[in-house]
Formats: structure tokens, C-alpha cells, sequence
């Protein structure tokens, strides 16, 4: 829209928020409120975009520039009412508009969207009206200002609930905040709003009487999706604008042929990118700007934010972030995914299993009980259950490197910086403290001894003394002997020895 100007008002306090938070930055499906509404006014193309801020604009502003760094920002020193807003955003504007349409928004309504505004746009353009409302039908209004109409349709003004009358009420038409101007009209009239009210603020909707009393068509646009133009003011409000966005979002995934079991216990941000024949258990939340390719199955019970998962792949109670899972891996249950984690295709991340900064290749596994941070596992390879790659040695972090195809053995520790070669073995208990060579075994545990007799001599009149009593009388009754080692053990000389 080459002559669409759109101005956004964001400058207000929300103190019933309660917050240190600026009202149009608190969040629902993955966006500021602000953020939703900026989005869907940019997918329009408009040819100037202002945004106006005021309370806490320190905090506002760069938002605002770093989503859209072509958004004009306007300050309102001063909050003296939305008549006031729209005078600083066209005083901010270096070829403020004389001509076509000035939309006007409020930063705090996140269901709006683009369809909509374009809709608006082009039906005021086609009413040739000097100002037009965005009108919602509902069937509740109170609370909110009718759109009063004459017989033939035309809008006659606007009655807040306060000053309407018993026919007024029962009008389910309302007013939405969201006007759209002729940009010359709004040149000539901004200037003519008065302060003369109680607050001594400045009402842009004051325009709509002015144009009525100089004979200018005021007109409206009503939509049946009301709640579109919904703000919220607390947060109450506000987690029932995002679960109802939400309800959006995870019905238009649907629609789309992803696979959703359950609904209602399914969050899915506004920005998550999902492909047909993707199947979403119940307690999944995807979050941010996750892609998960088709054919994959995610959940139950599982967070993701900001992740990659491949065609095919299954992520089951995991809780994941920036990270990347190849097509046809496996995931959980009950893995934690730290950034940059990446795991390859059909890869293994299993039960208990934490990783952060790891790249495990094609075919590797990590399948149960193991810490996987700063390392580098090649193609094929196994790790045993219960190993630690200890990274940290209390200043700095280090990197371990296990090469394609090796297998290593459970309760294993690797001492980082340390590199372990292609097609070699660690032996169960190993602590590895230096590199492996390829196609080497590596083994540090001492051999097993038994005392014989300890638990009789130190744990004399317990439980596990009579019990171990107990078994060794059973070993010699069966034998008709016993051992001078004691029952049941000293089969090898070796170990006889050493004990």
C-alpha cells in the first residue's frame, strides 16, 4: 500500500500491569504485544510506519528498532491523550502525509491481524470517508462505545456506556480504538482537537465530530472477530489473549495438517515453523523460532525452544534449546539439550542425558545417564552408560574429541583436553586422562581384590554380618567344606594373592 501511512501508539504506562515491565513489551505466543501488532501492520507494506513512544521509551524503543529498523520513532514527552500522540507522529515524520490513507493503531491489541487492517484500509477507501472507525459485533458489549448509526447506515457518532441510552445499549456494534484516516483531513483537524474535558487530554476521536458537524462522511468498518482489537490492561487479560491466540495458532497448524492430540495442554509460539505430518503429543510446547520437519514426532511432556528437528525424528520428555536433531534421531525420555547441541541423523540422545555444546555425528549414541559438554563424538560411536566428559577445570572449559566407530565403556570419565581415536575402546570405570590412540584400548581401574572376612570383622552384630554368616554356612553345607579364604571366593590364585 504505496500511499498507506500507519501510525502505532505505544507511549502509555499500563500501571495496572504492575510491572517493571512497559505494558506493550509483556509477551504471549513468543512476541510482545507490540511485536504482534508490528508484524502484522510491516506484512502491509506501508509506505511510512511511526511508532510512538513515551513511558519508558528507553526500554521501548530499541524493541521497536530492532524488530523493524525502518519504523519511524516519535516521543511523547508528555502522555496528554491520543490526539496528542498523532500530532507527535506527524511531527516526527520528515514528508508527513497530505494525501492517502493515515491507519492508525494501538500497540497493545496482539490478535490483530494483517487481513484485517488491509480490509479496513480498503474499505475506507471506498466509503471516500474523512475518518473511518474499526467497528467489532459483539455479544456483550458493555463497557465499550457504540457505533450509532442512522437509517441508512451512515455513523452517526460514538456513545461511551456511560451517556447511552436504554436503545443505545442494546447496540452490539463497537468501537475498536483503530481509525483510519484521509491523510488531508487529518492534517487540517489534528490541530482543532481541544483539551476542554475533564482529563484535559486530547481525544483523536474528537475527529469524528468534527468531520460529522462539517459534513464529511464518517464511516464504519465492523468485523465479527471482535476480540482482534482487544488490549489487554493486566495480566489477567492478558493470558486470556494468549491462550486464545494460541488456540489460533495451534488451529491454523492443524488446518494445516500437523497432527495435534491434544489442544488444550499444546503452546506453540507464533513464530514456530511446523511441516505437514508432524505429530504433536500432549504437554509440548514449541517455542521461538523451532522448525520440526515432517514426519516427526515430538512430546509428550516436552519444551522446545529455538530448536531444529529433523524429518522423522522422535523427542520424548525433553526439554531442549538451540539445538539441532537430525533426521530420524531419537531423543529422551527425560534429556536436557543445552545450546549448541546437534545431534546427527539417526543419532542417540537417551534417558537422563544432558548435553551443551556438543556435535554427536551421524549413527552416534549417548544413550543413558551421561553429561556431554564441549565435545565432539564422531560417526558411530557408542558411549557407555554413566559417563562424564568433564570440561571444566575450574577457570577454563575444554574439549574432548572421540573419533568415528569407538565404543567406550560405562562409569567412564574423560579429563578434558583430551582426544580418543578413531575405532578405540575405554574399559569400564576408566578415567581417560590422556589420548587414546586409534583402534587402542584404554583401561586405568587397578584389579578388584577381596578382603576376606571384613564384614565380619568390622561390622560385627549388624544385619549384613548375619547375613553374610548366614551365606557362608549355605556354601559350606552344600560343599561339605570351607574355604580357607572364606566362602565363595578365592576361585582366581591371582586374587588370592593380592587379598
Amino acid at each position: 500500500m504505496s500511499d498507506l501511512t500507519v501510525i502505532v501508539l505505544a507511549a502509555g504506562g499500563g500501571t495496572r500491569m504492575k510491572s517493571k515491565t512497559p505494558k506493550v513489551l509483556h509477551r504471549i505466543g513468543g512476541r510482545t504485544m507490540i511485536g504482534h501488532v508490528l508484524t502484522a501492520v510491516a506484512a502491509l507494506e506501508p509506505a511510512r510506519l511511526v511508532t510512538v513512544v513515551g513511558h519508558q521509551r528507553e526500554l521501548v524503543a530499541p524493541h521497536v528498532s530492532e524488530r523493524y529498523p525502518d519504523a519511524v520513532l516519535a516521543v511523547q514527552e508528555e502522555q496528554l491523550g491520543t490526539g496528542h500522540a498523532v500530532r507527535v507522529a506527524l511531527d516526527a515524520l520528515a514528508d508527513a502525509p497530505t494525501e492517502g490513507v493515515v491507519l492508525v493503531a494501538n500497540g497493545d491489541t496482539p490478535l490483530l491481524e494483517t487481513q484485517t487492517l488491509r480490509a479496513f484500509a480498503e474499505a475506507h477507501r471506498a466509503a471516500d470517508a474523512a475518518v473511518s472507525i474499526l467497528s467489532g459485533i459483539v455479544a456483550n458489549p458493555f463497557g465499550y462505545g457504540r457505533i450509532v448509526r442512522d437509517d441508512a447506515g451512515a455513523v452517526q457518532a460514538i456513545v461511551e456506556e456511560k451517556d447511552a441510552t436504554d436503545a443505545q445499549r442494546a447496540i452490539t456494534e463497537i468501537n475498536s480504538g483503530i481509525l483510519a484516516f484521509d491523510a488531508a483531513y487529518l492534517a487540517d483537524v489534528i490541530g482543532r482537537i481541544g483539551n476542554d474535558n475533564a482529563k484535559g487530554e486530547y481525544y483523536l476521536t474528537d475527529a469524528i465530530g468534527l468531520a460529522r458537524d462539517a459534513g464529511l462522511v464518517v464511516a464504519a468498518h465492523a468485523i465479527e472477530d471482535a476480540q482482534q482489537t482487544e488490549g489487554a490492561n493486566d495480566r489477567a487479560q492478558l493470558a486470556v489473549l494468549g491462550r486464545e491466540l494460541n488456540r489460533r495458532i495451534v488451529t491454523r497448524w492443524m488446518e494445516d495438517g500437523v497432527t495435534v492430540m491434544d489442544p488444550a495442554t499444546t503452546w506453540i509460539d507464533a513464530d514456530v515453523v511446523l511441516a505437514p505430518d508432524v505429530t504433536i503429543l500432549p504437554g509440548t510446547q514449541l517455542l521461538g523460532a523451532t522448525v520440526v520437519a515432517e514426519d516427526a514426532v515430538v512430546g509428550p511432556d516436552t519444551t522446545l525452544e529455538d530448536c531444529e528437528i529433523g524429518t522423522g525424528a522422535r523427542v520424548v520428555r525433553t526439554h531442549g534449546q538451540l539445538a539441532v536433531i537430525g533426521a530420524g534421531a531419537s531423543v529422551g525420555p527425560f534429556a536436557y539439550l543445552r545450546p549448541g547441541t546437534l545431534l546427527g541423523a539417526d543419532g542417540k540422545i537417551g534417558t537422563f542425558v544432558e548435553t551443551k555444546n556438543a556435535q554427536i555425528a551421524d549413527g552416534a549414541k549417548v544413550p543413558h545417564l551421561s553429561y556431554v559438554g564441549d565435545a565432539e563424538i564422531g560417526e558411530g560411536t557408542n558411549i557407555g552408560a554413566g559417563t562424564i566428559f568433564a570440561n571444566y577445570d575450574g577457570v577454563n572449559k575444554h574439549r574432548t574429541v572421540v573419533g568415528k566407530q569407538a565404543k567406550t565403556g560405562s562409569n567412564n570419565t574423560f579429563v578434558a583436553p583430551v582426544v580418543i581415536g578413531d575405532g578405540a575402546s575405554t574399559g569400564g570405570g576408566t578415567v581417560v586422562r590422556r589420548n587414546v590412540p586409534a583402534g587402542a584400548l584404554a583401561v586405568s581401574a587397578s584389579p578388584q581384590r577381596n578382603l576376606e572376612g571384613w564384614v565380619a570383622s568390622h561390622r560385627a552384630g549388624t544385619a549384613q554380618a548375619a547375613a553374610a554368616e548366614a551365606a557362608g554356612a549355605a556354601v559350606a553345607g552344600a560343599t561339605g567344606e570351607q574355604s580357607e579364604n572364606g566362602p565363595g571366593l578365592g576361585d582366581d590364585p591371582a586374587e588370592r594373592a593380592e587379598s
